[in-house]
């Protein structure tokens, strides 16, 4: 059975509002056959990564850039978890298989440096963007947790047809 790994930092009850769509999305009645497992980033682990067919990772914008528990995350699982590092230690492009990804992130005037800062690394691991980034400016309201319903859905269907 795949397995969707959905990793988040929810510091606030607006971006847990966000998270806890975008997992009822991926359960959603409609799609049969994916196990989900959600950690927080600073439980997840190479292993829950590696044992993953699919992620939707969702992070505040802290100070135009992604939350210190996303960063962490992914500075623990980079190269067990297959990211590709050029000679000069900066990231490089990932060959092979690419697993999908979704990303939502919250911000309260801007998420521009978060998206792009997850993206740069995300760009050096197995992985391919298979959902268009959901981001969410200020109060969140039934529009935006429909939109995360729809991320979580999304990367979790893709799952299901291989």
């Amino acid at each position: 059975m795949p397995r969707l790994l959905v990793v988040h930092h929810v510091p606030t009850p607006t971006v847990r509002s966000l998270a806890d769509a975008v997992v009822a999305g991926t359960q959603d009645e409609a799609i049969q056959g994916v196990e989900v497992v959600v950690r927080p980033a600073l439980e997840a682990t190479a292993e829950d990564v590696l044992g993953a067919d699919g992620y939707v990772l969702g992070t505040p914008a802290n100070f135009g850039y992604m939350s210190g528990a996303l960063k962490h995350f992914f500075d623990t699982i980079f190269l067990e978890a297959g990211g590709a590092l050029a000679d000069d230690g900066s990231a490089s492009p990932s060959a092979g298989e690419k697993k999908p990804y979704g990303l939502w992130v919250h911000g309260r005037y801007d998420t521009t440096g978060a998206v792009r800062a997850v993206q740069s690394i995300v760009g050096a691991l197995p992985w391919r963007q298979s959902a268009a980034v959901l981001e969410v400016l200020g109060d969140v309201g039934l529009d935006e947790r429909d939109a995360a319903y729809e991320l979580g859905g999304t990367v979790a269907a893709l799952l299901t047809t291989g």
